[in-house]
């Protein structure tokens, strides 16, 4: 039998203790082995990892075989770059970099030197965005025309001391939020055509954008994104129409809070979304009409360390492949160029 992937996280911030160390803990097929903790603590949760005080020791280790790059934005580059060279393979926190000309260094690194190199795109495994997926690639709506999908918070105050309250490279809303949107549009449809944002500052005293409205067209509908940390009352979470039907869905994937309060993937109803969150599906399908609560797919984060496992092991294509994290990171800047000039940008393909 293979022996577990030994994995460096290098930090213990929300994405390390919320999402990747109780994630890869779940899996019999990894080892926490090492930890980057600027103060030097141990982390009870992973009492066998090694506790670094830098990233450069982590990826030092030769024991090492998969690093997760899940730091600021801003350093995403540089130090996925030295893993690579380091002969690891790597786990990039979302978003992938900060620009395209970082993305597409960081795809040659990995060619050149053989290695995994994949994004934690994490809800593509939302269970409320498979569900969507189903009814896209199944035609249950016909033609869809237009797409439209929230993500929205309620933060009416500045977080003092925050470093993601202060303006920066790779800093707001747009690569924070806006990554998982774009990447969920994206997998639904392809490049648009033109994209035309609009991005912002709502909060008072605010220093980075908290708000957009990214509208993306394509040849035959339309796809709007917006996010705001205004939103106290929440509508739907997404609106799909189709030439036959409409999609509507409330609510929020239960996988995060499900994590922040502890709990482990245990196979036993992970990722379930009670009934009243359920959408509503209202069409005609092959000549019958349907209208009603539609149950929503189980969500699956613990899919993506599954593949990570076989693309190293046995050698499997990754599921969030970094070329389409790259697509992910040209739509970003498409939608900062687009709110400078206000005006639509054409997407080369």
């Amino acid at each position: 039998m293979p022996k577990p992937i030994s994995t460096a996280v290098l930090s213990y911030g929300m994405s390390g203790r919320v999402f990747h160390c109780p994630l890869i803990s779940a899996n019999k097929n990894f080892s926490i082995d090492s930890i980057v903790r600027r103060n030097g603590e141990l982390v009870s949760s992973c009492p066998d990892a090694i506790i670094y005080k830098s990233v450069d020791g982590a990826i030092a280790d030769p024991k090492i075989e998969l690093v997760i790059v899940n730091l600021p934005n801003q350093f995403h580059f540089n130090v996925a770059a030295n893993a690579l060279k380091a002969g690891k393979h790597v786990v990039v926190e979302k978003p992938f970099t900060v620009t395209t000309r970082e993305a597409q260094s960081l795809i040659s690194l990995a060619k050149k030197h053989k290695k995994l190199l994949t994004v934690f795109q994490s809800r593509r495994w939302d269970g409320d965005f498979l569900t969507i997926k189903k009814i896209v690639d199944k035609k249950w709506l016909g033609r869809v025309v237009e797409f439209v999908a929230h993500y929205d918070r309620y933060r009416n105050f500045i977080q003092t001391g925050s470093p993601k309250e202060e303006p920066g490279l790779g800093s707001g809303i747009l690569y924070n939020l806006g990554s998982h949107m774009i990447d969920q549009a994206l997998c639904l449809f392809g490049l648009p055509q033109y994209v035309d944002a609009r991005v912002g500052t709502q909060r008072s005293g605010g220093k980075i954008d908290d708000w957009y409205d990214i509208r993306m067209q394509y040849k035959n509908h339309l796809v709007i994104l917006k996010s705001s940390y205004l939103v106290r009352e929440q509508g739907p979470r997404y609106v799909l129409h189709g030439e036959k039907g409409s999609f509507i869905k409330f609510g929020t994937d239960p996988q995060e809070q499900d994590l922040i309060k502890g709990k482990l993937p245990d196979g036993k109803r992970w990722g379930a979304e009670p009934k009243k969150y359920w959408g509503k599906l209202n069409t005609e399908f092959k000549g019958k009409h349907f209208n009603g609560k539609y149950e929503t797919m189980f969500g699956n984060y613990p899919a993506f360390y599954n593949n990570v496992y076989d693309c190293i092991r046995k050698g499997k294509s990754p599921d969030v492949k970094a070329s389409e994290a790259m697509a992910v990171i040209k739509i970003i800047e498409a939608c900062i160029e687009s709110n400078r000039k206000k005006k639509a940008i054409r997407i080369k393909k």
